[in-house]
């Protein structure tokens, strides 16, 4: 049975790893996969998922105007695809994880998201949002804050290396920009005062 799988967490989890991995795994049984990955975010070249760790992959691009299930219609009319992998899907609107959904009931393929759940200030990304809403099964990719606790919240960094509080939801960097903290250790970043840790 078909579903819509959300593999969420902060920045450097490793979500394009898994991403790659799984993938991988199809295509070594002789499954075809499709990979896909949001335009906004070419750091590793148009059309490229890559890891932190040097592994990589040829992707087509979603951009705000993607209609996903048509994208998806269209692949499956060229022949079997075992598993459509969407990254980078906090970049998803709304009206797309329905449109994935949508995929997923009536194409009976299914679509794994792996994305950002939150913003530097704590705030869901629209995409994030509905595929909390929406997903059949959602898995939490950890990643651990300099404390060793698990990081659930990320902070945007300015030239001076302190946290920013305002800006544009998206910015697109990587470690020169954001660091993944625990949420005591976000708050503490963010200005507020906490009492001594236990």
């Amino acid at each position: 049975m078909a579903k819509l799988y959300f593999h969420y967490s902060t920045m450097n989890a490793g979500k394009s790893t898994i991403l790659l991995q799984a993938s991988h795994n199809y295509v070594e049984r002789g499954m075809q996969t499709l990979l896909v990955t949001a335009r906004l975010d070419e750091r590793a070249g148009p059309g490229q998922i890559a890891s932190r760790i040097g592994i990589g992959a040829a992707a087509l691009c979603f951009t705000e105007t993607t209609d996903m299930f048509e994208m998806i219609k269209d692949r499956l009319a060229c022949g079997p695809c075992a598993c459509i992998f969407v990254d980078e899907a906090q970049f998803l609107s709304e009206a797309q994880v329905w449109q994935l959904a949508r995929a997923v009931d009536d194409l009976r393929v299914p679509v794994m998201c792996y994305g950002l759940r939150v913003d530097f200030r704590g705030q869901l990304f629209p995409g994030s949002a509905a595929l909390l809403a929406l997903a059949d099964e959602m898995r939490e990719v950890r990643t651990i804050c300099h404390c060793g606790k698990k990081a659930t919240m990320v902070v945007r960094l300015g030239p001076d290396g302190a946290a920013l509080h305002d800006g544009a939801q998206v910015q697109i960097g990587g470690n020169e920009t954001y660091v993944s903290l625990c949420r005591r250790h976000w708050r503490a970043a963010m200005g507020e005062a906490l009492p001594p840790a236990d």
